[in-house]
């Protein structure tokens, strides 16, 4: 199949015509170059099967090295995850790091339990990618030798090792052992085609502004990498493996945060055939946890989760462990370990948290953990739930309640009160961290790690069921009293996808709209304010990079009052991670409502979303 064919096919997609310019340089670069010659036969297969949307898609760009890395669908082309991918990054990741810093520099590897098997059956038998068959151990080798050839020393599991670390283990051994960064070989909940590189700073926590920015124009500098064979970075000490103590050291650290009290419940955990290693700390904390053995079998392809979908936000991604387990509570933990899920036994039944009833739990119980004398401090998203913020203000905790999506912006602030001893006006002298908390089931519970922790936030969720259950009540019953007492708070999601090539331009075209034309109103509801955080004079200030533009592409309504309710937000950003629009709506009960009044905030959040679906996104 000579290369005309190949164009046309590409040309007969209906894209842009710069899509199609684009997707042809890469193809005749990757066809004709050296680097990439043992892709050629994949190429030409998926050519010859007449799959040119699957080409347009991998070869338009070259995959964003986004603010956290890089992220996407493994397989062939410059918009696919796949060695050169990983190696040119890492490359520019090492090139960055001794711009930075002087000495000798470490980087900690992670890495979970992918192994690409092409589950969307994109190539023919006869053609399959040099990468079929990568796991991410594999590709977390192939990060170390780049690093050792950098000079950069590079510590990760040996390749004995019998078990994984988690995102919060990750983010808590490169604090303990003094790093200059980490990364993570991960794709965390996403499909099992799908995997990633994630970087760490020395603190532990993801990349902010403008600092991010900087290293990715040094990503985007290198087409090729450094590199040398494992065994010799491993003699001459480029490479260094993990001892079990390390790993031993952070379970014991996590439980170690356990108050005294009641141990008298039994829990139970899936990983979900993840990294999670939440049963080893409930265990040493005390509590008696029975480990789902179906799902703790590291597996990339996820076969007992329905979808392959290995998210606890999903309750069916739970339903395997509820069905086989006879205890009071079940947490689960996608397949990096950061993301917690909790499913409650109540009244005959399990009833799922959400993240947001996760938050206000977790935040209930946490603020009792403050020492004497400081203040408990909250950390939060701005789109994460107000029950949250009313429930720890209540327990006494300051509250910086308006950041952001995403955790590194918890961390952020963490890293300010360290460095500068105050954050908009709040002391680092008067307060005591005890809970960062956002609304996709991410719970951080000590400031040790700088990433979430499932770990920290299920110990402390199990601490709270266990007093409760001395009194007969779940942490259902909790959830509601809390409710009662500070408003029943109705937290929404739409997300609406923008799949393909052209799928961003429609995107922002659709955010552009918003912005021109900021809307007053919303069915019976006023638009008392209308908040762009790219603004320069709100409360984020300047735009400091790209990346800070991108993290703050998000725009706010705050609604007014209803008949039974004291206000409504919607909030549109888009996803950091996927092809799509998300849109946060909150409907905020009143404290102390009458039981009528909370049965009816369900309509009223009905009404609310069919009128943003009409209206602003129709």
């Amino acid at each position: 199949m000579d290369f005309s064919e190949i164009e046309a096919g590409v040309r007969a997609v209906d894209v842009p015509a710069d899509v199609h310019e684009a997707a042809l340089g890469h193809l005749r670069t990757w066809l004709e170059g050296e680097p990439t010659r043992d892709y050629r036969a994949a190429i030409l297969g998926l050519a010859r099967a007449g799959r040119f949307d699957e080409l347009v898609d991998a070869f338009y760009r070259v995959l964003p090295f986004g603010t956290g890395g890089r992220r996407g669908a493994v397989g062939v082309g410059p918009n696919r995850l796949n060695p050169l991918a990983v190696a040119t990054s890492v490359q520019g990741h090492a090139a960055w790091l001794t711009q930075r810093h002087q000495g000798e520099l470490h980087v900690v590897i992670a890495y979970d339990v992918r192994c690409f098997a092409d589950a969307r059956q994109v190539y023919a038998e006869d053609a399959q990618p040099p990468v079929m068959g990568w796991t991410s151990r594999r590709f977390a080798e192939l990060a170390a030798t780049v690093y050792a050839a950098n000079g950069v020393v590079a510590h990760l599991l040996p390749p004995d090792a019998d078990y994984y670390m988690s995102t919060p283990e990750l983010s808590y051994v490169v604090r303990a052992l003094g790093a200059a960064a980490g990364l993570n070989v991960s794709a965390s909940h996403n499909p099992p085609d799908d995997n990633g590189v994630k970087v760490y700073d020395e603190r532990g926590g993801q990349l902010v502004p403008p600092h991010d920015e900087s290293l990715l124009s040094e990503v985007a500098r290198w087409s090729e990498a450094k590199s040398m064979p494992l065994e010799e970075a491993v003699a001459a000490g480029l490479v260094r493996w993990l001892p079990r103590a390390q790993h031993e050291a952070y379970v014991r650290t996590v439980a170690g945060l356990a108050g005294p009290g009641s141990r008298a419940l039994t829990v139970g955990y899936t990983p979900l055939h993840g990294t999670g290693c939440v049963h080893e700390v409930l265990r040493a904390a005390g509590f008696d946890c029975v480990l789902h053995e179906p799902q703790a079998t590291p597996d990339g392809a996820f076969p007992t989760v329905p979808g392959a979908v290995a998210n606890p936000e999903r309750p069916e991604a739970m339903a395997h462990a509820l069905e086989a387990l006879d205890v009071a509570l079940v947490f689960g933990t996608d397949p990096d370990a950061d993301r917690l899920g909790c499913e409650v036994r109540h009244d005959g039944g399990w009833v799922h948290l959400t993240g947001n009833d996760i938050g206000a739990l977790l935040v209930y119980q946490a603020a009792r953990h403050a020492p004497a004398g400081k203040r408990p401090l909250v950390i939060k998203t701005e789109v994460t739930s107000s029950l949250v913020q009313r429930v720890a203000e209540a327990e006494g905790a300051v509250v910086v309640g308006d950041l952001l999506v995403g955790f590194k912006y918890i961390g952020q602030v963490l890293a300010i009160l360290e460095d500068e001893g105050e954050y908009r006006g709040v002391s680092a002298a008067d307060v005591a961290f005890v809970a960062g908390v956002e609304e996709s089931h991410g719970v951080l519970v000590t400031p040790v790690m700088r990433d979430k922790d499932a770990a920290g936030g299920a110990l402390l969720l199990a601490e709270l069921a266990a007093e409760e259950a001395t009194q007969g009540r779940t942490l259902v019953d909790r959830l509601l009293a809390l409710k009662q007492a500070h408003g029943d708070v109705r937290n929404h999601q739409i997300s609406v996808r923008f799949e393909g090539a052209t799928g961003a331009a429609r995107m922002a075209e659709r955010l552009a709209g918003l912005r021109g034309a900021p809307p007053t109103s919303l069915g019976d509801r006023t638009v008392r304010t209308w908040t762009d955080h790219q603004d320069p004079s709100g409360r984020f200030g300047a735009v400091v990079s790209g990346s800070d533009r991108a993290s703050r592409n998000v725009l706010v309504a705050e609604l007014s009052a209803g008949p039974g309710d004291d206000g409504a937000r919607v909030v549109f950003r888009p996803s950091g991670t996927e092809p799509k629009l998300k849109v946060y709506l909150e409907l905020r009960g009143r404290p102390g409502a009458d039981p009528a009044a909370i049965e009816a905030l369900g309509g009223a959040m009905n009404d609310l979303i069919a009128a943003v679906r009409s209206s602003w996104l129709g």
